[in-house]
């Protein structure tokens, strides 16, 4: 073997090992880049029923109303929830939502079935998600059944 190849079988495995670490860096810092991904309705947004699920590939949300707690439960760990009501006059009022039992369950009191009310009819709901500095974002009308 000639001194070419042997240096070769030396330095081959240090350059793997730094192409793996610079690799593991770069996907970091891109999963950590300021995106926006839209979140949308899978079937019908019932929230009342508890039937509203967003998806956007893997990451689900669950969005559901029980005495007047609303709540999202999320496939990924949150950082940050916001729940928008938008009244007809398309004016938002935002409920914080604070973490209930851990970040993936989200929380606020809210007056939403006073609002949807007996009538049934839609009611415009947006919701602002924040993971490690993406926001997903999804507009929507829970709708009852």
């Amino acid at each position: 073997m000639n001194k070419h190849t042997r240096t070769a079988f030396m330095v081959a495995p240090i350059l793997a090992v730094i192409g793996y670490i610079a690799a593991d860096y770069y996907a970091e810092g891109q999963a950590e880049e300021q995106k926006v991904i839209q979140l949308l309705p899978f079937n019908n947004c019932d929230v009342i029923n508890q039937t509203c699920i967003l998806r956007a590939g893997e990451f689900e949300v669950n969005v559901f109303d029980k005495n007047n707690l609303t709540t999202v439960n999320a496939t990924f760990p949150l950082d940050s929830a916001t729940l928008f009501l938008v009244d007809k006059n398309n004016n938002p009022t935002p409920y914080p939502l604070g973490m209930l039992q851990s970040p993936y369950y989200w929380h606020s009191e809210t007056n939403l079935r006073d609002l949807i009310g007996d009538s049934g009819q839609g009611y415009k709901l947006r919701l602002v998600l924040n993971i490690k500095g993406g926001s997903y974002i999804s507009e929507f009308y829970t709708e009852t059944q």
